[in-house]
């Protein structure tokens, strides 16, 4: 099975990163995530058809008030998380990591679980490390960074405490 979810990704993941994809993505993907998850009452997600997928539950930067962002994120070990600020590889970081940085307390749902987690921008000692786990889930993904201009975020989302709170 993961052999061939692994040829399913490598098959998708060079679409992913057309310009069609990355002017469609943002404008669709996010209202389709929306619609699943409350048909599915938080349990499934569009994007984890083919990665792990989590939704991320942050305090907004400058409003303070709650946001929600449907993200791909790439196992790092019991407990932990990596997520990249990638937003298809447009020009701008994406209003998510600038919450993250101004309030790294947050929390993830993941399987209708929420979890409180504590984000950590990871360093540029590990981001060629990083960057190599997330493609061996996510072939090409660091493309992104190139195409975006930008070096894009990284974060490391580190459970703060056990929780089966559900979401």
């Amino acid at each position: 099975m993961a052999s061939l979810l692994h040829t399913v990704r490598s098959a998708v993941a060079p679409l992913t990163r057309t310009r069609a994809f990355r002017a469609v993505g943002p404008v669709l993907l996010p209202p389709a995530e929306r619609a699943l998850a409350w048909l599915s009452r938080g349990r499934l997600q569009v994007s984890a058809l083919l990665v792990p997928s989590l939704v991320l539950h942050t305090t907004g930067a400058r409003s303070g008030e709650p946001r929600d962002t449907y993200l791909m994120y790439t196992p790092d070990g019991p407990g932990r998380a990596i997520v990249a600020g990638s937003a298809f590889a447009q020009g701008r970081h994406p209003a998510w990591t600038y919450n993250l940085l101004a309030h790294p307390e947050a929390s993830i749902s993941v399987g209708g679980r929420r979890i409180p987690v504590r984000a950590t921008l990871i360093g540029d000692d590990e981001r060629d490390a990083v960057w190599a786990q997330i493609e061996r889930q996510w072939p090409g993904y660091r493309g992104y960074e190139r195409d975006s201009g930008r070096v894009v975020r990284l974060f490391r989302l580190r459970m703060a405490a056990a929780s089966t709170e559900k979401a």
